[in-house]
């Protein structure tokens, strides 16, 4: 593969855990179940949108999706009115205390030492990105994060690549995107990225999307493999 020059990773679910968000939503009188649920919805409306040419934050889908799920779900959560909005503020607000993996900040680490660019690239916004790397007392190691909030465009479309090359002043073919997440790395590739999918869990890869150049179990395997 042609030695990339800058790095940029997905955050939430390849650098976050996102485990405990069911606990903020057992927390509230939900399933923890949901969590899950909750935020595929998320997704699949950023992508609808983006299909659609149009955009939106990925905390105002999040907090509209919650208002219709957990009346639904909790009866003593009521369809409207300030006990709502608290219970959805409360789930929320998760975002800003989950961990980070523990192979994230070896890494990482490894990776800056290589004398390679490391940056973000997320669907959520760069205020939760950086709450968690500053956190985790690794937010030096970054040159930049980024967000789809400032491209207008939600990953997996191209428009959100396009943006990380044009911020970093960097060629497509020269970054390398890592995520956990299949349609991200197929979105990068079709854009012009070398990619690579973090399979922490071992999973098959799916046959309908662009095959990852490197496949890792964590971002210590992918320093590791980028060193040699």
């Amino acid at each position: 593969m042609r030695p990339p020059s800058v790095v940029v990773l997905d955050v939430n679910e390849t650098l976050s855990d996102l485990r405990p968000m069911g606990q903020r939503f057992a927390e509230v009188g939900a399933d923890p179940s949901l969590a899950r649920l909750w935020f595929a919805s998320v997704l699949r409306d950023g992508f609808a949108l983006t299909a659609a040419r149009s955009t939106a934050t990925f905390r105002d889908l999040g907090a509209d999706l919650l208002r219709e799920l957990l009346p639904r779900e909790v009866s003593a959560v009521p369809g409207e009115g300030p006990e709502l909005e608290r219970a959805v503020e409360h789930v929320l607000s998760g975002f800003m205390e989950l961990p980070l993996y523990p192979d994230v900040a070896p890494g990482v680490r490894a990776l800056a030492e290589q004398g390679l660019r490391v940056v973000t690239l997320s669907n959520g916004s760069a205020e939760v990105a950086e709450r968690l790397l500053g956190d985790a007392g690794l937010r030096d190691l970054f040159s930049d994060v980024l967000s789809v909030e400032d491209a207008g465009v939600w990953k997996p479309g191209p428009g959100a690549y396009e943006h990380a090359a044009d911020v970093c002043g960097t060629p497509l073919p020269d970054m390398l995107m890592v995520a956990v997440h299949p349609w991200d790395v197929d979105g990068a590739a079709r854009a012009g990225m070398q990619t690579a999918w973090v399979d922490r869990d071992r999973r098959p890869y799916p046959s309908y999307a662009t095959p990852p150049v490197l496949t890792v179990a964590s971002l210590v395997e992918l320093a590791g493999t980028l060193g040699a």
